[in-house]
């Protein structure tokens, strides 16, 4: 079992997360160095590896992190609460965590894009079992006649697909919109909207 932190060696390897991120979304994973990752956050290069082995452990530490925090929404989906209540409770959180993480958000879909080599194992077991837990609530739901019948799976699917469209293709959606628009506040009612005509009973 790993030793607990001190308050230092955590801020540190905070401060090397922080840049890690700011080096992966500029450059990917491919063109990041552990000195632009140092730089980054203000650290020195072997300050950094004193804390990480390699740029590849920074990486997979980081993209655990993010993964840990993209989740925390959907675990927290209650079975007792309101169905339709709880579904918008977890829309609306995945679009504000798109607005204020779009790095984050963008950092994850690059990985997936290139096949998940840092994820293979974490995306077949502990996010498939929390997106089986959700679904199997959902379903739920929904032969108590709760919600309108759907692919439980398939919507979990298009909430993260229209939810983290706004952070992934952000300069093309500010684009398409011109200026003075705010995609996240237009964003919201249509949302919204769209998700209690398809599940409302």
């Amino acid at each position: 079992m790993e030793p607990p932190r001190t308050r230092i060696q955590q801020k540190n390897r905070d401060l090397i997360l922080e840049g890690a991120l700011t080096a992966f979304s500029v450059n990917g994973f491919r063109g990041a160095t552990v000195d632009q990752i140092a730089e980054a956050a203000g650290l020195s290069k072997p300050n950094v590896l004193y804390y990480f082995a390699s740029k590849d452990d920074i990486h997979k530490t980081l993209l655990t992190t993010l993964l840990d925090m993209w989740l925390a929404p959907m675990i927290r989906i209650d079975p007792a609460g309101d169905p339709l209540a709880e579904v918008m409770g977890y829309v609306r959180a995945k679009l504000e965590m798109s607005r204020r993480f779009p790095r984050e958000s963008r950092l994850f879909a690059y990985e997936i894009l290139q096949g998940a080599p840092h994820l293979t194992e974490i995306l077949g077991g502990s996010l498939r079992e929390i997106v089986d837990t959700a679904a199997a609530i959902l379903r739920g739901w929904m032969d108590q006649g709760r919600l309108a019948r759907v692919d439980p799976h398939h919507l979990i699917f298009s909430i993260w697909a229209l939810t983290q469209h706004y952070a992934d293709f952000d300069v093309q959606v500010r684009a398409v919109l011109g200026p003075g628009h705010d995609p996240f506040v237009e964003a919201d009612p249509f949302i919204e909207n769209l998700y209690r005509k398809m599940l409302g009973v």
